[in-house]
C-alpha cells in the first residue's frame, strides 16, 4: 500500500468518524429537552444536568435535527463508499478495524436519539 492510499483511507476515515460525531451532538442537543429526561426518568435517574444544554437547545431543535440528518448521512455515504473503494492485498493493514465499528455505533447511537428528538418535540 502506498503512502497516497494510506492518507486517502486515513482521510475518510477521519472524515466519516468526524461526521458521525457532530451528528450525534447535533442529535443529543435535539433530545436533551424532552427525550433524554424522559429516558432518565422512566429509569429513576435525575436530568437536572440537561437544562443548561435543554435551554441553549430548544429554540433551535428543528435546525439540531435538520444538522444531526445531514451529518449522518454524510458519515453514512462516506462509510459506505470507503468500504466499496477498499482494495487491500491479502495480508496488508487497510487502515484502523476500530474505526469502522465506532463510526456505525455513533451513527446507530445519533439515528436513535435525532428521531427521539423529533417525536418528543
Amino acid at each position: 500500500m502506498t503512502d497516497e492510499t494510506r492518507d486517502a483511507t486515513s482521510t475518510k476515515e477521519t472524515g466519516a468518524l468526524l461526521l458521525a460525531i457532530g451528528g450525534l451532538a447535533a442529535a443529543f442537543g435535539a433530545a436533551s429537552c424532552c427525550a433524554i429526561p424522559a429516558f432518565l426518568a422512566s429509569l429513576g435517574l435525575g436530568s437536572a444536568w440537561l437544562a443548561g444544554i435543554a435551554i441553549f437547545a430548544a429554540p433551535h431543535r428543528i435546525a439540531l435535527i435538520t444538522a444531526a440528518v445531514i451529518c449522518l448521512v454524510g458519515a453514512a455515504i462516506v462509510l459506505v463508499r470507503y468500504r466499496r473503494t477498499l482494495v487491500c492485498a491479502p495480508g496488508a493493514a487497510c487502515g484502523n478495524r476500530a474505526i469502522t465499528p465506532l463510526v456505525i455505533g455513533f451513527l446507530s447511537l445519533g439515528a436513535m436519539l435525532a428521531v427521539a428528538g423529533y417525536l418528543f418535540a
